[in-house]
């Protein structure tokens, strides 16, 4: 089948940069445009707007420059202005050669902010496109809110193309400027103008602000339509514009009429660096990209995953340069620990997965989420239970600790089936807590062990939530021994570890 080729213009470097609170520096920039041409390979990048700055121009003659020496200047594009040639001037000591001029596509834009007539913009967008060619500069035409102009202005929008298909134009760019329209008001509207005008090129350009711009891009292509504009993300003004990885995957996977560039096994680096730089997260359920999109949390899907992949679709994580990956929590169940053991290259019997299981429970009800890097310490911790058959019992405690007074410990333990209670201070909570306990026993006329080191980790590139491991290292009359305690809170791990050791000794 001959597909037909939709071009991918990629404009997080221009309208992407209008997300509230971002910039990029100009090694950025360079950065990301070889990214997005070299490897994700899109077929032309948006990355400036004329005039705004000279850190602008500066990023624009970085890139122009590389992009020449690559032969890649024709894939650089500009947004410029209808300024009597200001912009055009800007754009030649940029080194730029393509500009996407923003004109106006409804006439309530025309008549109310530039108070002008059809006739008198289409007379000043003449005298732009014959300085364009006389500079050597290529023109893409944007109409800026085309799709209330298609609403409400029929006729103008009409009176307007008529003009401009017959102008030295190489595409005429068509945005949903505020993000109004449905998937059928797209659909109809691209049609029209496709089938009116057969011999342009036509670029569709949604923005996300009622969550329809994937919906609408398709839409659009099936339509008829050329060219799409999205950004990585879907950085953009206000909602954003309409995100590159969930298009891609849609195009690839629902039109197979359609042939786009793109190499999907990119998109999630891409996107990974593009957080970086502006510092706005991806959402862990943001489709594609999210961390959460390819994890799998209840037990029965990691199940059926292992009886002929019962819960795959066809965004498989390989597809993207991800892995499946299966949470472990409270709704996990042995079969998600075991696709996790696996990856570790552990093994458990029976028995001791039960228990592993068991105390991820027991986790999940108090953390969220307990990761495959925890599991080598919850396996510890469990199977080390089983070494001591239990007679003391930490039932309560009071941890306190304020500025300017010393942390102090009320504890609460029974022992042989009697409770006794103690209050003590110390150096820091858990130092009371042990002092504390040393009361206890005192009173009791027991020996109490001597700690020799204490040792807390967490497991690699976890965050302030993550379970901590505390290894606790122990004298006991010259005998000596280690005891080891997990939880998400450092002080509980500590005393979940002192708790073994009075079983012990």
């Amino acid at each position: 089948m001959n597909k037909r080729r939709i071009e991918i213009m990629d404009t997080t470097l221009r309208d992407g940069e209008q997300t509230s609170g971002v910039s990029f520096s100009v090694s950025e920039k360079l950065t990301l445009a070889k990214l997005l041409l070299e490897e994700l390979k899109v077929d032309r990048i948006e990355i400036a707007s004329a005039r705004v700055s000279e850190g602008e121009l500066k990023a624009v003659q970085e890139i122009t420059s590389w992009a020449a020496e690559k032969e890649y200047l024709d894939r650089v594009e500009i947004l410029t202005f209808v300024d009597g040639g200001v912009s055009l001037e800007w754009m030649e000591k940029a080194g730029a050669r393509v500009q996407n001029l923003l004109t106006k596509g409804s006439l309530n834009h025309l008549t109310h902010q530039l108070k002008k007539t059809p006739e008198e913009h289409f007379g000043d967008i003449s005298k732009i496109l014959e300085q364009s060619q006389k500079r050597g500069i290529k023109t893409n035409v944007y109409l800026e809110d085309w799709s209330n102009g298609m609403r409400n202005s029929k006729e103008y929008v009409f009176q307007y193309l008529d003009f401009l298909t017959q102008q030295p134009v190489e595409r005429i760019l068509l945005p949903d400027t505020l993000g109004v329209l449905t998937h059928t008001e797209t659909s109809g509207y691209i049609s029209e103008i496709v089938q009116r005008y057969p011999d342009s090129h036509f670029d569709f350009h949604g923005h996300n602000d009622y969550d329809l711009g994937v919906s609408n891009v398709m839409e659009a292509v099936k339509a008829g339509c050329h060219g799409i504009h999205l950004t990585v993300n879907g950085m953009g003004e206000r909602a954003g514009n309409a995100p590159m990885a969930s298009v891609v995957a849609v195009i690839n996977d629902f039109l197979p009429e359609v042939h786009i560039s793109v190499n999907e096994s990119s998109l999630y680096k891409v996107s990974k660096l593009v957080s970086a730089f502006t510092g706005f997260g991806i959402p862990a359920n943001k489709p594609i990209v999210g961390d959460n999109v390819f994890t799998q949390t209840a037990g029965i899907h990691a199940d059926g995953d292992s009886k002929k992949n019962l819960y795959f679709n066809d965004l498989l994580p390989e597809r993207f340069g991800r892995k499946r990956k299966y949470a472990l929590g409270k709704t996990s169940g042995k079969a998600n620990i075991q696709k996790n053991l696996q990856e570790l290259g552990l093994t458990l019997n029976d028995e001791e997965l039960k228990k592993v299981t068991q105390r991820i429970i027991e986790l999940g009800d108090k953390k969220e989420r307990v990761t495959k890097d925890d599991l080598p310490y919850i396996i510890s911790d469990v199977l080390n239970s089983g070494d001591y058959h239990q007679k003391v019992f930490v039932k309560s405690y009071v941890l306190t600790h304020s500025k300017g007074l010393k942390p102090s410990t009320t504890v609460a333990v029974e022992i042989d089936g009697e409770l006794h209670e103690a209050n003590a201070q110390g150096d820091g909570q858990y130092d009371a807590f042990m002092n504390a306990l040393r009361k206890i026993y005192k009173v009791k006329k027991r020996d109490f062990p001597k700690l020799t080191d204490y040792a807390v980790r967490i497991p690699p590139g976890s965050n302030s939530d993550a379970l901590c491991e505390t290894v606790i290292s122990w004298d006991n009359n010259g005998t000596e021994f280690i005891t080891r305690g997990l939880d998400s809170d450092q002080t509980v791990s500590a005393i979940k570890a002192t708790e073994k050791m009075l079983n012990i000794i």
